[in-house]
């Protein structure tokens, strides 16, 4: 059993989703959103760096992976955002977390089977995936796709060394 967290980062609001991987099967923990106050920009920094903190001591996962930046409207929307995403991703080195990256199209193309999908459909298919019911947060779903994308991941790699190992004649019950 492994617990992974998934970071949806961002200045104004920072998703976090928590899921339980055994295997091929994945099982909501939790999720929710950081919203730092709107402040002075270093303060919402510190805001999610102590929010990512709480988040990682109170679960304890064994394991996160953080959706890396894309550029968007705005150079400057994107230099905070990279800004957002260091400041969670140093909380979890800060707690020996070890952190993977995936892009935006990486992770659609994981949840939904098409890197070019929408957030209702990535929403969706992350309810489906993790027998969720109700509305979900549009950053915490998002938060929840990384996790599951770095499961699927995780679980691919797995079995691509099993595959190799049992190919050289390593494999041993």
């Amino acid at each position: 059993m492994t617990l992974i967290l998934g970071i949806d980062p961002g200045s104004r609001a920072t998703g976090f989703g928590i899921i339980e991987s055994v295997g091929n099967r994945l099982k909501y923990v939790a999720s929710g959103c950081i919203r730092p106050d709107l402040g002075e920009h270093p303060q919402r920094l510190k805001e999610i760096f102590r929010g990512i903190s709480e988040v990682v001591e109170q679960y304890s996962p064994q394991e996160c992976a953080i959706e890396e930046v894309f550029l968007g409207k705005s150079v400057s929307s994107a230099l905070k955002l990279g800004q957002a995403r260091g400041s969670a991703m140093v909380a979890c080195l800060h707690l020996d977390l070890p952190v993977a990256e995936y892009t935006p199209r990486t992770v659609k193309q994981s949840v939904t089977g098409s890197g070019a999908a929408d957030k209702t459909q990535v929403q969706h298919m992350v309810k489906v995936l993790l027998g969720l019911q109700g509305r979900l947060q549009a950053d915490a779903a998002d938060a929840l796709a990384i996790a599951v994308c770095h499961a699927n991941t995780r679980q691919s790699l797995i079995k691509v060394a099993s595959a190799r190992n049992f190919s050289r004649g390593r494999f041993h019950r």
